[in-house]
This record gives C-alpha cells, sequence and structure tokens, in this order.
C-alpha cells in the first residue's frame, strides 16, 4: 500500500514540475483560442464560463488533461483540448496561474 502512495506521490511531483516549467509568454499567445469564452485576463464576463484567471496551474492541467483524454467530457472543451500538446497545457497552465 504505502509503494502505491508513493507512485502517486511521484506523478504529482512530476505534473506539477512540468507546469510550473511552462512558458509563460507562450502560455498567452495560446490563451487568444480561449478569450472568447474565459475573458482576455481569464475573468469571464459570463457567468457559465470560468474564471481561469489565478488558479492554480496543476488544477488548470489536470483539467485539461481531463478533456483531451475524454476523462471529462464537454461539448466546446473536447475538440479544443484535443488540439493541445503537453507543452501548450502546461504553457496555458503557467499563464493563467500568473494572472490575479
Amino acid at each position: 500500500m504505502k509503494k502505491i502512495f508513493a507512485i502517486a506521490g511521484i506523478a504529482v511531483m512530476s505534473l506539477s514540475g512540468s507546469v510550473i516549467a511552462g512558458d509563460i509568454a507562450a502560455g498567452k499567445a495560446k490563451a487568444a483560442m480561449c478569450s472568447s469564452c474565459h475573458g482576455a485576463n481569464g475573468i469571464s464576463a459570463l457567468p457559465m464560463y470560468p474564471n481561469l484567471a489565478g488558479q492554480k496551474a496543476a488544477y488548470l492541467a489536470k483539467q485539461l488533461h481531463d478533456f483531451k483524454s475524454g476523462m471529462r467530457k464537454d461539448a466546446v472543451m473536447a475538440p479544443i483540448s484535443s488540439t493541445l500538446s503537453d507543452a501548450d497545457i502546461d504553457n496555458l497552465s503557467a499563464y493563467y496561474k500568473s494572472l490575479k
């Protein structure tokens, strides 16, 4: 049982490490496609779309990976996330985390 927790911990650290290494400038450039729903600065004008500004990078990355894999379902986010590389996800997550 301890081995399972150790492996899970390593996986979480790997995910957070890759997100921290995201390129904020590249994420900002990629975020242009997100702005129509999530706002130009990550603050949505519509309550049906969540604010992304200031969210934890690991949380944002997990959500994008879940949309991409189909683990999380959404008719809008599924096709968008399917076009994102792992680097894109890291960069977007770092960018939105950097916003306040």
